[in-house]
């Protein structure tokens, strides 16, 4: 195995995560045993969470150099699917004020999960999963 395909196997989890979240990937080499990447994240958060899992796969990234800019003009990543495991004492107004910014918007995560969930009368019990729809 060449030193390139090495080091992409071992960054594959970094090289997935740029591509589902948009990033713009302008350079991918290896430069003096160095995989060299380089590109633009859509934002501050998806280029946070790029290091994030750089750090994950080798906290001292001794292999690797990159080089990952902001370009706010590159399309926005979807926002991830957050799914939420209820616990006792939970609410739809509770479990709406601590993702959805406020009790009121518990009817989004009842249109969230029409699988699940009839209307406000219905109840959710520990262990539930539901899907939580983007804050925005």
């Amino acid at each position: 195995m060449d030193r390139l395909e090495e080091l992409k196997s071992k960054y594959a989890s970094v090289l997935t995560l740029v591509k589902s979240r948009g990033v713009r990937l302008d350079h991918l080499h290896v430069q003096d045993d160095k995989l060299v990447m380089q590109g633009a994240a859509p934002n501050d958060a998806v280029k946070n969470q790029i290091w994030d899992e750089i750090k994950v796969v080798d906290g001292s990234y001794s292999d690797l150099l990159a080089e990952i800019s902001v370009d706010s003009s590159l399309p926005q990543p979807a926002p991830e699917e957050v799914i939420y495991t209820v616990v006792a004492g939970d609410s739809l107004w509770k479990i709406s004020a601590k993702f959805l910014g406020g009790g009121q918007n518990f009817p989004r995560i009842i249109a969230a999960n029409p699988d699940k969930l009839k209307d406000e009368h219905s109840v959710i019990h520990p262990g539930d999963q539901l899907r939580i729809p983007s804050g925005e």
